[in-house]
């Protein structure tokens, strides 16, 4: 393993500092205890600037390598919230904010990123700057949309820009990537079915949107199973069913929500357009009337090929060629870091968490033992990245 000994002297820091992360968990933007404690370490690392606010919590870093002959920047982005669900692992470091835990390992994120601040800012063994982006809100919450609509790359223009993400199941000290859409895009959806209620004793007096609704939920499968092409992905869930009180009411109005899923702008586009035709259809068809609000949220992940190549050769360069896949399946989870890819060409890549509970399991946590390789990655990222000119 390529761990510069300064790593080692360090690892005891960073994992106290992300078990005190852990310990105090914070939801989406409302991170002050967190972005705090960030902002403070990074001072303390000797970074040459620091601002926060940016995208309301997030943090942001400036280090100076040695020279700047190349003129070039980098950014490195990690998240910093956590998630509402109550904790049980049992561990000594538990959240002790009942409700909230880091159940995706964000904490381990920030100190993985903290790390490499300190050795960089330490080092200066490059050529170029590096921007150190610490972001609020990914669960969820579109913290790298507000961060860009803040000025993220006006104020700290970037020409890469790299993330990172823990993979239970992968074995500690391992990496995997992979070029082009990785993570799928997230949409939500809510439909309102309206009918005319009554008594449950008299149906022929009323429109019932439970019938609607009934034929809508199967309607709304037909959409992956006969409108899309087999080769392609695409999940459409419906989640929530919100209709009635009473045994022997007839509703009058029925909701519907959930999520889609896709790995294709034109499927995107296409499912929603489906969607609104359906709604309106079905509803028609059963003498009731229907909207449908559909909304946007995370675009589809997609790595740049070029950055894919440049992230798995410096993970090579600290794990080893066969502790490095370039044949990361792709997954219909969401990541906003997909708003920041959009903007600027880069990749992200995933670390072995080893043999943990899944992401967003009560059961997770985030794997210290991951800390030294994260650090190290990205470390090996920038000086491959931005190499100091002979």
């Amino acid at each position: 393993m390529a761990v510069e000994n300064w790593i080692s002297d360090r690892i005891t820091q960073l994992v106290e500092f992300r078990r005190d992360l852990h310990r105090n968990p914070e939801l989406l933007y409302d991170l002050p205890r967190t972005a705090a404690r960030v902002a403070q370490a990074l001072r303390e690392a000797g970074v040459d600037e620091v601002h926060e606010g940016i995208g309301r919590t997030g943090v942001v870093a400036v280090i100076r390598g040695h020279s700047n002959r190349s003129g070039r920047t980098i950014g490195l982005r990690s998240d910093m919230d956590a998630l509402p669900i109550t904790e049980e692992t049992g561990a000594e470091w538990a959240s002790e904010v009942p409700g909230k835990m880091h159940a995706c390992g964000h904490d381990g994120h920030t100190a993985m990123l903290l790390g490499a601040a300190i050795g960089l800012a330490q080092s200066r063994n490059f050529d170029g700057t590096v921007v150190l982006i610490f972001q609020p809100a990914e669960e969820g919450g579109a913290g790298a949309r507000a961060m860009i609509e803040d000025g993220l790359f006006r104020r700290f223009p970037v020409d890469e820009v790299y993330g990172m993400h823990n993979r239970p199941a992968l074995p500690v000290g391992e990496f995997t990537i992979a070029p082009g859409p990785i993570m799928g895009s997230v949409d939500m959806f809510d439909i309102q079915i309206t009918g005319v209620g009554g008594h449950a004793a008299r149906p022929e007096l009323t429109v019932d949107p439970m019938p609607v609704m009934a034929a809508l939920i199967q309607g709304l499968q037909t959409l992956v199973a006969r409108n899309l092409d087999p080769v392609d992905s695409a999940v459409v869930s419906v989640t929530r069913v919100q209709a009635g009180d009473a045994y022997n009411v007839i509703p009058q109005t029925l909701a519907l929500a959930g999520t889609v899923r896709t790995l294709r702008e034109e499927v995107r586009d296409m499912i929603e357009a489906r969607m609104g035709e359906m709604v309106q259809g079905i509803a028609a068809a059963y003498g009731a009337t229907a909207r449908l609000d559909y909304g946007r949220h995370y675009p589809v992940t997609v790595n740049h090929d070029a950055h894919t190549e440049y992230a798995a050769q410096a993970a090579e360069s600290v794990a080893g060629a066969g502790r490095v896949h370039r044949d990361m399946p792709q997954t219909l989870g969401g990541e906003d870091f997909s708003f920041m890819l959009n903007e600027v060409p880069g990749a992200m890549i995933n670390i072995g968490n080893g043999d943990s509970a899944g992401l967003h399991h009560p059961a997770y946590d985030f794997n210290d033992d991951a800390i030294a390789w994260g650090v190290s990655y990205w470390t090996a990222l920038v000086r491959s990245r931005l190499p100091l000119q002979e």
